[in-house]
């Protein structure tokens, strides 16, 4: 009996370490992930999107800090290229993330965090939109040997821009399901493949206490998507088709958004 035991422990302390080793979050929506006491993720991303005529490319980095094992701190600072509006360093970025749930068990993982980012007015030349705004939301991870699932919620408080403009507030949903088709060992890459359904909820933006007509609506994309990683190292690439959309008055839809990260933990 105590050598059984010993063996499930031994088995469960592997699978947990190659699991948190390996622990991302998904593409385009939040997880509960975070960084190891006095941990640091070194992050650069790429993303592009286009409505209609218009396009941008973003481009970031980013660099997080494990205050403890279930408190994450991180600052991002993009950089946006656009065929319409003014290019260069956009508006900073601060975030946090506390995990104040989690269940291990053998060969899986579940939890939960609270999330909350802040994006100052820092930009200039209306390389931003000229506003402060923030983030509030919470997210639920599961994580096993072949299966993940995340879900989470976020609510955007957005400030008033340019031209006395309040721009509407925004609801974020994410559902995602992952899948690893064969477990790999701890020093092998290792690949999971995730599909994700995105929602936006947009409410009508305002100009002196009236509703504008072409501001707000709904989007919902299916989004397929791909982690790589190898140890401490991770990629992840991932592209939001749009499925269904409901915007108010003559607005741009979405044709696509991609997106394309590198990670390193140390």
């Amino acid at each position: 009996m105590n050598r059984i035991r010993l063996h499930l422990m031994t088995a469960s302390l592997l699978i947990f370490v190659s699991g948190v080793t390996s622990a991302h979050d998904p593409v385009f929506g939040l997880g509960p992930h975070t960084l190891f006491k006095g941990g640091i993720e070194t992050h650069i991303g790429f993303d592009q999107s286009k409505a209609n005529t218009n396009k941008a490319m973003e481009s970031s980095l980013e660099v997080a800090y494990g205050i403890t094992g279930n408190w994450t701190a991180r600052v991002e600072i993009p950089y946006v290229d656009r065929n319409i509006g003014p290019s260069g360093i956009s508006d900073m970025r601060i975030a946090t993330k506390y995990r104040f749930w989690r269940r291990d068990d053998l060969g899986l993982q579940e939890s939960s965090t609270a999330f909350l980012k802040i994006k100052p007015d820092t930009a200039s030349n209306g390389r931003g939109n000229g506003a402060s705004d923030s983030i509030l939301g919470i997210a639920y991870g599961y994580e096993s040997r072949k299966w993940y699932r995340w879900a989470s919620v976020r609510y955007r408080f957005n400030g008033e821009a340019l031209g006395n403009v309040s721009r509407g507030d925004q609801y974020l949903v994410d559902l995602v399901t992952g899948i690893r088709f064969k477990p790999s060992a701890y020093k092998e890459a290792d690949w999971v493949w995730m599909l994700e359904l995105n929602g936006e909820k947009t409410k009508n933006s305002q100009l002196n206490g009236v509703a504008l007509a072409n501001s707000g609506g709904t989007e919902w994309f299916l989004s397929p998507g791909l982690m790589w990683t190898l140890r401490n190292f991770a990629i992840k690439t991932g592209m939001q088709f749009p499925v269904a959309s409901n915007l108010n008055g003559i607005q741009a839809e979405s044709d696509y958004r991609a997106k394309l990260e590198f990670e390193w933990h140390l």
